[in-house]
């Protein structure tokens, strides 16, 4: 299991600070949220956030892009620092591109599914891609409850997969609940209100437990 900190919790006064917390806890992952207020109905952050805390950490930059035309930016966020690049199936217009585009410059390829897209939009691409990330909330707020039917679509694709794709998890997953993505398949977790609420590395280690 890979704990990867969603920063959209955090405070980005202290950013820095809460981030090396939950590194030095045990959290392997930084998940970067960067929304477009077009696919998702928010806005977060860009490049300038992600090359800032590059600087802060050596955690591997889980960058999952909820933004129209993502094709468009996969350079830059490479460039910003990003290791991993996550595209929505939903915002790709051209996928075989976008994730060659990942590759050549250097991240790690995964692609993203909303809580009701099946799970045949990603199966032609499991032998591309180094991750698929099955979002457990509908995308762009944190705080949501987690949809708990979306673990049949993680058991699929971990039937199609086998042990060696990764399968992550976001959205409305805590301490307590943590335990039933893993059962379905998945074996890395977004966490964002879960963590960054106050006791950052007691968090972490009870979700690690």
């Amino acid at each position: 299991m890979i704990l990867s900190p969603s920063i959209l919790a955090a405070d980005f006064g202290i950013l820095a600070e809460q981030v090396r917390e939950a590194e030095s806890a045990g959290a392997e992952w930084l998940h970067l949220d960067v929304m477009d207020g077009h696919f998702v109905p928010n806005i977060s952050f860009a490049m300038p956030v992600i090359k800032s805390l590059r600087k802060y950490t050596k955690m591997f930059f889980d960058v999952h892009l909820m933004i129209e035309n993502p094709e468009k930016y996969i350079k830059a966020f490479a460039e910003a620092g990003a290791d991993g690049i996550t595209v929505h199936a939903e915002a790709a217009k051209d996928m075989p591109e976008c994730i060659r585009l990942i590759r050549e410059n250097g991240c790690i390829p995964a692609i993203a599914i909303n809580p009701d897209t099946p799970a045949d939009a990603v199966m032609p691409y499991l032998n591309d891609v180094e991750m698929v990330l099955c979002m457990t909330v509908f995308p762009g707020y944190g705080g949501q409850e987690y949809i708990s039917d979306v673990e049949e679509k993680i058991s699929s694709l971990r039937a199609a997969a086998g042990p060696d794709l990764h399968i992550e998890v976001d959205g409305g997953i805590y301490d307590y609940n943590v335990d039933r993505p893993l059962a379905a398949g998945a074996d890395v977790i977004v966490a964002g209100t879960a963590i960054f609420n106050g006791d950052i590395a007691g968090s972490v280690k009870r979700i690690l437990r």
